[in-house]
């Protein structure tokens, strides 16, 4: 399959080529990749948020991983949704409507507690995943999508940790919850400058009708290693500050292990940019794995506090390290792609599971249950990857993997 359109311009003018379709300028790649930086926002700072709104009494340490799962769930569904389009048009007004949208439903969340807060949620999830739709449409048409998935966590979670940075420090100890819905609202308006930058529209994926459609089996099936797989860490990392106060830690601990958790991702998401097209995506599955393992048998000790945080910033580089290799390894089962276009919402769906899951081995204050859960996920996620993986046979050149 090619990846570059023959129309495509010569290398001096700097465009990013598509796996089909035209290419894209460097000033759309910027509004594409920051849309999805403000559909993401949110995760960045959910586990202290969570916390805070369980310390205000809105929020009991069950509908913790309720709330979670509810944005969750709702971003990746509607991501899933409008994965099926076509053909997008009109990238603009779209994007520029969901961040306005997020803005209102952040707003209105200043004044809920329990259910009406996690409907909130809910319907907040549902316009980020919006959002994220834009740029997982340029991720699954580049070349080498798992560099631009690279360059795309890596963005995304250094906002996450400015933002974590200014809440933990400036706005949480001041103002509460409701300083922190308020400070996402804003970021969401200030998106949609980031969104009249993206292009247009998108060309069609495939060029070929038989290729049109749902993803084949062996995709579907790529997409549900990762949802599980993903599901593991969900499970975990939403009980982040519950975690801290079973180790006898308070909550600037676990403020502070957010943070360096967030510069472990940048540094995971540069990592997996510079890996990109030069490692296998399988090895970089097992290794990781392995490693995500030691770091939460850990959590299940009672550390000292910067043991704590020293633990949750490696667990960062190593889940950010993984993530970008969800594109090449689907792509492997489906070379047309389309399950490409669905990764997004099959790592926001697990992301929601693992949440769901936990509220149910979670009794009262008792919530290292959760680290059981968190690897017996993992380890399924990743025996239905090696599956697939062994089981691949090649049909010519699979351009851009790193599989």
């Amino acid at each position: 399959m090619s990846l570059a359109s023959p129309n495509e311009p010569a290398p001096h003018t700097h465009r990013i080529a598509e796996a089909s379709g035209q290419s894209f300028s460097p000033r759309e790649a910027v509004g594409l990749i920051a849309v999805g930086c403000n559909s993401l926002l949110v995760l960045g700072v959910l586990p202290i948020l969570l916390g805070a709104l369980a310390d205000a009494g809105r929020l009991s340490n069950a509908e913790i991983g309720l709330s979670a799962m509810v944005e969750l769930l709702a971003m990746g569904a509607s991501t899933g949704l409008m994965g099926l389009i076509k053909r997008p048009r009109g990238l603009k007004l779209i994007g520029t409507l969901a961040s306005v949208a997020i803005a209102l439903a952040d707003l209105a969340s200043m004044g809920g507690a329990h259910g009406p807060l996690v409907a909130l949620r809910g319907l907040a999830g549902a316009f980020e995943g919006v959002l994220l739709w834009i740029t997982v449409g340029m991720i699954a048409r580049t070349a080498t999508p798992e560099r631009w998935a690279g360059v795309f966590f890596t963005a995304q979670t250094a906002a996450q940790l400015v933002l974590a940075l200014i809440l933990a420090n400036l706005v949480l100890p001041r103002f509460g919850a409701n300083g922190a819905f308020l400070a996402l609202a804003v970021s969401a308006v200030l998106g949609v400058a980031a969104a009249m930058l993206a292009p247009p529209g998108f060309d069609p994926l495939v060029a070929r009708p038989e290729e049109a459609g749902a993803p084949p089996l062996r995709g579907m099936v790529a997409l549900l290693a990762s949802l599980i797989f993903v599901a593991g860490g969900g499970a975990i990392g939403v009980y982040l500050e519950p975690l801290a106060h079973e180790a006898g830690l308070g909550a600037g601990v676990a403020g502070a292990a957010l943070w360096t958790s967030l510069i472990g991702q940048v540094i995971g998401g540069a990592l997996a940019t510079v890996l990109a097209g030069r490692i296998r995506y399988f090895w970089v599955f097992v290794i990781g794995s392995a490693l995500s393992l030691g770091v939460w048998a850990l959590l299940g000790t009672n550390l000292p506090a910067w043991a704590f945080i020293a633990d949750n910033a490696a667990s960062g580089v190593i889940a950010m390290t993984l993530a970008p290799f969800v594109a090449p390894m689907t792509i492997e089962a489906d070379p047309s792609r389309r399950a490409a276009m669905q990764t997004g919402a099959a790592q926001l769906l697990g992301g929601a599971l693992g949440p769901l899951l936990s509220s149910f081995v979670v009794t009262g204050a008792e919530v290292r249950q959760v680290l059981w859960l968190g690897a017996a996920l993992l380890l399924a996620g990743l025996t239905i990857i090696a599956g697939l993986h062994l089981t691949h046979r090649p049909q010519g050149s699979n351009d851009g993997l790193s599989g």
